[in-house]
């Protein structure tokens, strides 16, 4: 089938990109990889694509090609139409063809394709290879026909559909894009100000918040050189860097790494890490063997408020955020499971060392089951360097745990959810049965615990579902232990 000439609408492009993975359904490519085959393919055929527009542009104006006005160079034998054309053998052409582009386009490429082994015959033979091409071939995806706002969306679309595929696993790489917009507005990123996230998993967050700045009329060229984000895991780092670009974004750095054993961002000049206006991060819950044995001497001094135990990272990661934040400027958001504002020891200190700092403007109780592979009710902790000053002294306790759409697997916050959050954040003030500002003083008396029931009582009976909500909770909850007892035998 031809490649079609006509303007894609987002709903036409998305459509076509979940084929893609449907190609896959009943293949050796478990669904929990489908993201590291059909993410790279739609890259490569944007990049080519892109390339054969600007290349058709420069012989209509010059009647010649000149290499470095092309966005991206890719080398004659890489471009998708060589990989198309090749009869047998195809993943080694394909794998051939990605490392040759990456090598191209060092400054911004090098690496962005991942680490998947194309050639392994096994996993992909070439007649499904073939179809997966041919699939993508009947789409031309340059500018003239995707622009770059629509081919982001329909990636972050893609990314959202490999998440609700996968439910269990995809905690480790995607956040819900509600919850990513209201950690997004808590902060109000600025024009010009920097935006980190240690734990970025797909890039949501820094895409958020450019998305924030744009939509407010801002120029978000001024992030140029100032989104900065480290993800442990290869794939899910590539992925990043291909979310970005695909939305038109090129002056960014992704690196690869553990942030909390080895966090790459840092200040040479000082000593210490880097610091960022805005800091902002959806971490691994409850982490264990996160890295506690660097950290009892670690050189960027990140245990400040005191070394959290093997078993949790959570105060780890909070620390490692703090030390991160500019000094005046810097403010953060992070999402954790709320045990981490009530559980005493080692964290209870650490806790207490955050707010006698008055470091802690805010703690938000979510509703149950928002984030994918957790059932558990995650909280927001806003954290910010210099309060202002009708705020020192003092935290806002919001319990926003009955805002949210009932799904069947899953619960949804929806916009008017999330803004009446905000409201009350902004705000900073009582708001009966939902938030309730209090002093370091009152949070001392209560031995120094955030557990939001101790500042915030729901209304009498909220707790009480009706019968068939209560009914459905528990069907949904026997469906996910038969997915996970099901993946179990999976493995065994």
């Amino acid at each position: 089938m031809p490649a079609t000439d006509q303007t894609l609408t987002l709903s036409q492009l998305e459509s076509h990109l979940w084929e893609a993975a449907n190609i896959l359904r009943g293949s050796p490519v478990d669904r929990t990889d489908w993201k590291s085959y059909i993410l790279p393919l739609l890259f490569f055929k944007r990049l080519c694509d892109v390339w054969d527009e600007e290349h058709e542009e420069m012989l209509r104006l010059y009647g010649e090609d000149f290499a470095d006005e092309h966005r991206f160079q890719i080398p004659g034998e890489c471009h998708w139409r060589e990989v198309r054309a090749v009869p047998a053998n195809v993943g080694t052409a394909l794998q051939k063809a990605l490392r040759g582009i990456e090598a191209a386009n060092q400054k911004h490429l090098y690496g962005v394709f991942g680490d998947v082994q194309w050639s392994n015959k096994d996993r992909l033979p070439d007649a499904l290879l073939k179809d997966l091409l041919e699939h993508f071939s009947t789409l031309r995806l340059g500018n003239s026909r995707v622009a770059s706002d629509i081919m982001g969306d329909a990636y972050e679309y893609l990314i959202k559909q490999f998440a609700d595929a996968t439910n269990n696993k995809a905690g480790e790489f995607y956040t819900p894009r509600s919850v990513v917009r209201l950690m997004v507005d808590i902060l109000d990123p600025q024009e010009g100000e920097t935006i980190y996230d240690p734990a970025c998993g797909t890039g949501g967050m820094l895409l958020a918040a450019v998305e924030h700045v744009r939509a407010r009329g801002g120029d978000p060229r001024a992030f140029f050189g100032k989104l900065y984000g480290q993800e442990k895991n290869l794939t899910t780092a590539s992925v990043a860097r291909m979310n970005l670009l695909l939305h038109g974004l090129e002056d960014f750095v992704i690196e690869r790494g553990d942030t909390l054993r080895n966090p790459i961002f840092t200040d040479p000049g000082s000593g210490g890490l880097a610091r960022f206006d805005c800091v902002i991060a959806n971490p691994p819950f409850s982490l264990q063997q996160w890295g506690r044995e660097l950290w009892e001497n670690d050189r960027w001094g990140r245990a400040f408020a005191g070394l959290p135990g093997d078993s949790s990272g959570d105060f780890a990661w909070v620390q490692h955020m703090v030390s991160s934040m500019a000094e005046a400027s810097g403010r953060m958001a992070v999402v954790l499971p709320q045990g981490a504002l009530f559980r005493g020891g080692i964290e209870g200190r650490i806790r207490r060392k955050l707010l006698e700092m008055d470091l802690i403007e805010a703690v938000i109780g979510l509703a149950p089951n928002l984030f994918y592979g957790t059932g558990l009710a995650a909280c927001l902790m806003i954290l910010r360097q210099r309060k202002r000053p009708t705020c020192a002294g003092r935290t806002l306790i919001v319990d926003a745990s009955s805002l949210f759409r009932k799904g069947r697997a899953q619960n949804f916050l929806d916009p008017e959810h999330a803004a009446a959050i905000l409201g009350w954040v902004q705000g900073f003030a009582n708001v009966e049965d939902r938030a309730r500002v209090v002093t370091v003083e009152e949070i001392a008396a209560e031995d120094w615990t955030l557990n939001i029931s101790r500042y915030v009582l729901p209304p009498i009976g909220q707790d009480i579902p009706p019968l068939a909500e209560a009914i459905a909770d528990f069907q949904a909850a026997l469906d996910r232990v038969r997915e996970a007892e099901e993946n179990l035998r999976q493995i065994m």
